[in-house]
């Protein structure tokens, strides 16, 4: 019998318990019967789910993080002689030029519009952003059509790159029907609304707790914010929001954190801004309140509309409009039997539409394409 074939995955920046490269792609490459190394800022070498993690310290800085850490990755990766090389963020585009001169066949993950990612980046000084935006366009687009093969997370960035070589897998939860189902019926939960992510200004942060001092104090609710602040000195300046006295931020939540959290609250709220980075976006967070069985509250994007007005599991509004986002929560806690059905919904559609077991499927598709060309030489 042929032993497995072996892939190596690399991060300089995501961690290693990162949800869609650990979680999500490496663990079920796992379950695919391959051999999977996850290259990653971590505490300690160990294995994982199957997965063989060969940790990196985490970078000091973004300067060392973008020479030092590169550098740390190309290293490690070398030693590992895989058939297939993923890499993760976009600085180890050198690393992954590196890989293929020496012949290897290597895939990009491109998580973000990185552009466009850059125009809204809140260090970099504002005359900057445009002209490295443009840069970096041009570099990754140089890099990527000699590489093998692009993995997007969604179709838009897709189309930035050669339809030949790029594939779309959805950022979508892995729905474990009977573990992540909540054991709270929705009537019993207290009125706790929940937002899970980074928590920024572009991410809705002032918006959503402006909406919480506008609700009338007889709803007696909560939001519950989980995530970090960026930039760090965001979490002083909320402090004295008018909304803060009813604003609870809870750190950074594990998986486990996030789904125990959202089986208490009853809405879930997704409201970024209406920035080009995050207009075509598909934010997990989205999915994890469908697949929760709460209502989302919803920035009325055209992609998003799509996804929550067929699923008809939550209201969607303008996310610069606080009194807007103020009523969407008061409808959904003055009527529960309508607030329950929606999340019910929501909770169908991620089970039928939004699982990752599909994009699973497709990664392991890839891998095996590649690896039938490389076998048959196949340029």
């Amino acid at each position: 019998m042929a032993p497995p074939f072996k892939c190596v995955h690399m991060c300089s920046s995501h961690e290693a318990t990162d949800n869609r490269v650990f979680h999500k792609e490496c663990r079920s490459l796992v379950d695919a019967g391959y051999d999977v190394t996850l290259i990653a800022p971590a505490t300690a070498d160990e294995t994982v789910g199957g997965v063989h993690i060969q940790s990196i310290p985490p970078s000091a800085n973004r300067f060392l993080r973008m020479t030092q850490t590169v550098w740390r990755v190309y290293r490690l990766a070398l030693r590992q002689d895989a058939d297939i090389y993923h890499f993760h963020d976009p600085e180890l585009l050198p690393v992954g030029m590196l890989l293929k001169w020496r012949g290897k066949l290597v895939v990009y993950d491109v998580h973000e519009d990185v552009p466009r990612q850059i125009l809204n980046k809140y260090w970099l000084p504002a005359w900057s952003r445009g002209i490295l935006a443009k840069a970096v366009e041009r570099f990754e687009l140089w890099v990527t059509k000699r590489l093998d093969a692009m993995v997007c997370a969604t179709p838009t960035i897709a189309k930035r790159f050669c339809p030949q070589k790029a594939i779309t897998v959805y950022n979508y939860p892995w729905i474990d029907v009977k573990s992540s189902a909540s054991p709270v019926p929705y009537a019993d939960r207290p009125a706790k609304v929940a937002y899970v992510g980074g928590i920024a200004p572009m991410r809705g942060i002032h918006e959503m707790m402006e909406a919480m001092a506008l609700l009338p104090k007889s709803l007696d609710t909560r939001l519950i914010a989980g995530g970090p602040f960026f930039p760090p000195e965001l979490k002083e300046e909320l402090s004295v929001h008018p909304g803060c006295d009813r604003t609870d931020f809870v750190g950074e939540l594990t998986r486990q954190e996030v789904v125990n959290l959202l089986a208490e609250c009853r809405i879930g709220l997704v409201t970024l801004h209406p920035i080009p980075n995050y207009l075509d976006a598909l934010p997990v967070k989205l999915f994890e309140y469908m697949s929760a069985g709460i209502p989302v509250i919803a920035s009325d994007f055209p992609l998003w509309r799509q996804i929550v007005e067929s699923a008809q599991c939550g209201l969607l509004v303008d996310p610069l409009n606080p009194q807007a986002i103020a009523d969407a929560i008061q409808w959904l806690l003055e009527h529960p039997d309508e607030a329950a059905q929606m999340g019910q919904c929501g909770r169908e559609a991620v089970v039928a539409r939004y699982d990752w077991r599909w994009e699973a499927k497709k990664l392991d598709s890839l891998y095996q394409r590649l690896l039938t060309n490389q076998s048959l030489g196949i340029a």
